[in-house]
């Protein structure tokens, strides 16, 4: 009898995110109607360490009213990783700039400060550290070299729910950052995001452009002072949230649980890696992916055939952004375009069972015994 498929991500739902959500549905109308997104805004705001929040209906969207917040456009350019999803780019794109792609560390997959620093010119505005599948990046480095250009360091933590640098969560350090609440996500509201700052101004900005550009002060009726965004999140969504802020610890304690148990498996061979842990830092341990050494011979296309026999989810590492059809080759990014050759990401929702990830250990280890 054939398995049932074992997916790479899904949710943790409970009788409490039910319950918040069904009373939304009931009684979240009227002055109710912002009763879970208050709340929401409050906690997880409460739990990064910042003083500014405001729910959004994507991560993508929280990064382009904070770009558009900055005053990025027409001419001006922004730095990131080659590695990315497009979502970190589409922003930039879109308000008329320009993205600029720069190679990744080998270790921790996330962008190069050295390749960075020397991809500034006079029209960069801003870098964006992209904390990819929970890996932090060199937060210390990027945040030195934003106050000698005087540029904005934004934090993409979408896939960093759980990670600290230094004592710092991920979201928490950057002139603004970015959170998702996509269904793969550690936390979740079905879809949805999260601005985050420490700068008032810079807040003010972001909420009125969140408004259909209606400032906090404005006295008259649908009236915009400027052209804003539709990129609200709803109050059912939030409830959702409000319930998933509640069992966050153990919703991070239990990514880490699964990482553990894959990380003792890869240790057993010095031609596989996973995600590090740096020191003074702890993962949030959303995504624990996978990487063959060169020498090994095993490559994504082989991880990817042999998963699907199995009946196993297996997502692939991202592709270059540089490498897609709308922009440019960057070949010069070697890191950003080998290691995508020879990785995948595992499965990792927080209900897999011991079993499951021996299931998937199992396929890894035949293809180690024949080919390696």
């Amino acid at each position: 009898m054939k398995q049932n498929k074992i997916t790479y991500a899904k949710p943790s739902i409970t009788d409490l995110e039910i319950s918040y959500a069904s009373d939304a549905a009931k009684n979240g109308w009227g002055d109710e109607c912002y009763k879970y997104l208050n709340k929401f805004e409050d906690l997880f705001k409460d739990h990064i360490k910042t003083n500014y929040a405001i729910s959004t209906s994507s991560c993508t969207g929280a990064l382009h009213m904070g770009m558009s917040a900055l005053g990025i456009g027409q001419s001006d350019e922004v730095i990131m990783a080659d590695t990315n999803w497009i979502a970190t780019a589409s922003p930039v794109v879109q308000l008329g700039a320009k993205p600029v792609f720069v190679d990744i560390l080998s270790d921790s997959w996330c962008i190069d400060p050295e390749k960075a620093e020397a991809a500034i010119t006079k029209n960069t505005k801003a870098i964006v550290a992209t904390h990819l599948y929970g890996n932090l990046c060199n937060m210390d480095a990027l945040l030195d070299i934003g106050k000698r250009h005087n540029i904005a360091i934004i934090e993409d933590s979408a896939e960093a729910i759980g990670s600290v640098y230094k004592g710092n969560r991920a979201g928490s350090m950057g002139t603004f950052s970015s959170f998702s609440f996509h269904g793969t996500k550690t936390l979740t509201t079905g879809e949805g995001g999260m601005f985050l700052t420490n700068d008032e101004e810079l807040y003010e900005k972001v909420f009125t452009l969140s408004n259909h550009g209606r400032a906090r002060g404005q006295t008259k009726q649908f009236w915009p002072d400027v052209l804003g965004y539709k990129f609200k999140m709803s109050n059912i969504q939030a409830a959702i949230g409000c319930a998933q802020v509640e069992r966050i610890k153990d919703l991070i304690e239990k990514k880490r649980f699964i990482y553990q148990k894959y990380k003792t498996f890869c240790d057993n061979y010095d031609f596989l890696s996973i995600n590090i842990e740096q020191s003074n830092c702890k993962l949030g341990c959303w995504m624990p992916n996978i990487v063959f050494s060169s020498a090994s011979g095993i490559t994504r296309e082989l991880m990817l055939k042999e998963f699907k026999l199995a009946n196993i989810d297996a997502r692939v590492f991202f592709w270059p952004l540089s490498s897609l059809s709308m922009f440019d080759d960057q070949l010069e990014n070697k890191i950003a375009y080998d290691i995508p050759t020879r990785s995948i990401n595992l499965p990792s929702y927080h209900d897999i069972t011991d079993n499951e990830i021996e299931m998937v250990t199992n396929v890894l280890e035949k293809l180690i015994k024949r080919y390696v």
